[in-house]
């Protein structure tokens, strides 16, 4: 008896209807038997007109009824398959959705790149699979089985590193979950369908068939091929969660502040004692706003250089969302949001002001938002090279966001990150802050969020928060005198800028500062200068700034350094 509870016909029905298969009504006979006994679950699948079986009562093994289809739990199991990769893409789709706006329960504080890459994966599998059902190998169960091995890794990495749990949260653990399970799932379907093929095989040809057509050995070919490729794609994003695990144990200065209900975290740092005047009044704080990378790259190195040369008693930095130790928003998240959080953080930790703004390139953005909002708490605003609202469209158009869309998707795979870690010395620092911070998910992400709302929501807000910002507010603009001389649209919105405020002290354009004016040592100097000026005219607070030191430039006059 097979294990399906269906017997084989023993010697005597085989005599009765095989071995006389030279009868002429032999077949007209056996059409009546099928018609007069009940169906069974094999019968819809068999072809109307199957081949004369041989005369031992057999079918010839390449005849279509001969598949593992005619088994009922074959095609459960491939049901199953198919509603499992309905219910796979309808997280994929909810998982790409959130990228781009999140919806309730599924924002992460990590990227979200990680978790839908192992819903891709996981499709990829399914898919793999289903065109393969029927074709069962030995190659395929070792491939199924090794990724499962590799997601139980992951799993086990990802819920042990207490930062990346933090950061891939009950999306990003489902997400790898449901990878495993399915890469299992695929491995014990695989095995059944070939027991069942083996199986009738053996009830409808007499044996167990050993040799494949060339057209299954290329399906098997084919199938292992995809299985090894799908199998380097773990590999990757363990090295890369390995490297994750590696960076989250660098320490850092300051504390991280749950924002916006306590959804994420933003990481705050200050330097110095906060000093008061002899009647009590607090000197000013200087507060960094970074540019288009993480502050602590180059622009706080500035920043501690004038601490220590005594030209500032205390300044404080933090990091936007998706920046160096700050999680990532939910999307989606504008410059004014990015203010709010800034404000946030520093009433959480007790910080007060008042405050001398400094800020580069699009932080400028977010430095004039905060300044117009808190302007009671602003004594100062120094801005370097900053970015024009009119300018934001450049960060803002369809392609770039595709691009960067495109880099985010491929992150977890961390190709760049692996291969510079092992073979150019990258450091964890490089990786969460410096040089090769632009290859972490996070950073990706705040990129893209920076993209589809700059010019819309952040262009509004930044335009609404010059209307209403103090025009008795002392500023200053450093500009780039590369980015000036090569670029006309960009002098002349520098030369907009410096009217934010009706008190500016100085625009200065130095002649061979690039974007980032403080990377030279001439655009070093200028900036403490000017920063000088600032800290001394808010510390004389009622007498005006003119007197404050040696003021250089007029209103529209850039003087050239």
């Amino acid at each position: 008896m097979s294990l399906w509870g269906t017997t084989k016909k023993n010697d005597d029905e085989q005599e009765n209807e095989g071995l006389n298969g030279q009868d002429d009504e032999m077949p007209s006979s056996r059409s009546q038997q099928s018609r007069s006994r009940e169906p069974n679950e094999r019968d819809r699948l068999l072809p109307s007109n199957p081949r004369p079986p041989h005369r031992d009562g057999y079918l010839d093994p390449d005849d279509p009824a001969v598949t593992p289809y005619n088994l009922w739990t074959v095609r459960a199991l491939r049901f199953l398959t198919v509603m499992f990769l309905t219910i796979n893409f309808i997280w994929w789709v909810l998982l790409l959705v959130s990228i781009f706006i999140s919806p309730p329960g599924l924002h992460t504080r990590g990227s979200g790149f990680f978790d839908f890459s192992y819903t891709t994966l996981t499709a990829g599998i399914l898919l793999t699979s289903l065109l393969f059902f029927s074709n069962p190998s030995l190659a395929m169960r070792v491939c199924q089985a090794i990724l499962a091995g590799l997601l139980l890794i992951d799993i086990i990495l990802i819920v042990s590193v207490g930062r990346i749990r933090n950061e891939e949260g009950p999306p990003g653990i489902a997400s790898v979950v449901w990878a495993t399970i399915m890469a299992t799932w695929c491995v014990f379907c695989d095995r059944v369908v070939a027991w069942g093929k083996r199986e009738e095989e053996e009830r409808l040809t007499g044996r167990p068939e050993t040799r494949r057509t060339l057209k299954e050995w290329l399906a098997v070919m084919i199938g292992t091929i995809i299985m090894g490729i799908y199998i380097v794609i773990p590999i990757l994003m363990t090295c890369t969660l390995i490297l994750r695990s590696r960076d989250a144990t660098l320490e850092m200065d300051g504390e991280r502040y749950g924002v916006d209900g306590n959804k994420y975290q933003v990481h705050l740092a200050c330097l110095g004692d906060a000093k008061k005047d002899s009647e009590g009044n607090r000197f000013p704080t200087i507060l960094l706003e970074s540019g288009e990378d993480p502050l602590e790259y180059d622009f706080e190195h500035w920043a501690y250089g004038a601490y220590q040369n005594g030209t500032i008693d205390r300044y404080c930095y933090w990091d936007r969302p998706g920046y160096a130790w700050s999680d990532n928003a939910p999307s989606p998240h504008s410059a004014g949001m990015s203010a709010d959080n800034l404000a946030e953080a520093l009433a959480i930790a007790g910080e007060e002001g008042p405050w001398i703004l400094v800020s580069a390139g699009y932080g400028s953005i977010v430095s004039r938002i905060f300044s117009a909002r808190h302007f009671r708490d602003v004594t100062g605003i120094m801005l370097v090279d900053p970015l024009h609202e009119d300018l934001l469209h450049r960060i803002a158009s369809p392609w770039r966001g595709f691009v960067i869309w495109g880099w985010g998707i491929i992150s977890p795979l961390g190709v760049e990150r692996i291969i510079g870690s092992i073979f150019s010395g990258i450091t964890r620092e490089d990786r969460v802050y410096g040089k090769r911070a632009y290859q972490n998910g996070k950073y990706i992400k705040a990129q893209l969020q920076e993209n589809l709302v700059a010019d819309s929501l952040t262009k509004s807000e930044v335009m609404s928060s010059r209307t209403i910002q103090a025009v008795d507010t002392p500023l200053v603009v450093v500009s780039s005198g590369i980015k000036v001389r090569t670029d006309k649209e960009w002098e002349a919105k520098q030369e907009d800028l410096t009217k934010v405020t009706g008190k500016l002290i100085s625009w200065d354009v130095v002649n061979k500062a690039p974007h980032k004016v403080w990377s030279t040592l001439e655009g070093r100097e200028v900036m403490e200068k000017r920063l000088g000026q600032l800290v001394k005219a808010s510390k004389k607070a009622g007498v005006k700034v003119a007197e404050a030191g040696d003021v250089e430039g007029v209103v529209g006059q850039p003087k050239r350094e």
